[in-house]
């Protein structure tokens, strides 16, 4: 049987609490403020070449101002499949094209829109901090376990558990500062 290795449960910890808090990331920088982002068209799926690409792998995406991103797709070809794809993406969003390019003005947020996306924000907050407890459940979890089999003493169960919940604070702070920055961008516009 392999000796209990607490430095290796805890490096897997930070490292799933790292995962969720990145996801966390990712999932606000899709969330639409009212003023362009290229991000805001990552999640986009275009169907073109017979399979559903990224976006990003068949047009470049590049903000020309506050409100407007211009999307260049790199065959001429696939215009409207990208085209046809941002309309379908959910994103209310309505690109024009030139032939060459598409131009998609970013519209101003209504009142009841900003609360909506601030419900989203909050909601995929919340999801980030239940990913952060189970992480902290399952280290507390082998830890306990470790202890109950003699594998370490119970100040060694202590310090860890302590350290664990460390770790969970400072994930916990990051996840809720980028909450309060994102809701704060939303509602400012």
């Amino acid at each position: 049987m392999a000796s209990f290795d607490g430095e290796e449960v805890l490096m897997e910890t930070e490292g799933s609490m790292e995962s969720a808090r990145d996801a966390f990331g990712k999932a606000l920088s899709r969330v639409r403020a009212g003023t362009a982002n290229p991000s805001q068209l990552d999640g986009v799926r275009v169907e073109a070449y017979g399979t559903q690409m990224k976006l990003r792998e068949v047009a470049t995406v590049a903000k020309a101002d506050a409100r407007l991103l211009i999307v260049k797709p790199f065959d001429a070809n696939t215009i409207s499949a990208v085209e046809k794809a941002i309309m379908n993406a959910g994103l209310g969003l309505n690109p024009s094209s030139d032939g060459v390019v598409l131009r998609v003005p970013i519209p101003h947020l209504t009142e009841e829109r900003r609360k909506d996306l601030v419900k989203e924000v909050r909601r995929a907050g919340e999801d980030a901090k239940v990913a952060l407890r189970k992480a902290r459940r399952s280290a507390n979890d082998a830890f306990k376990k470790a202890e109950k089999d003699k594998e370490i003493s119970e100040d060694e169960l202590k310090s860890a558990l302590d350290k664990i919940q460390e770790l969970t604070d400072a994930f916990s702070k990051q996840v809720d500062d980028s909450l309060g920055k994102k809701e704060a961008e939303i509602m400012d516009d």
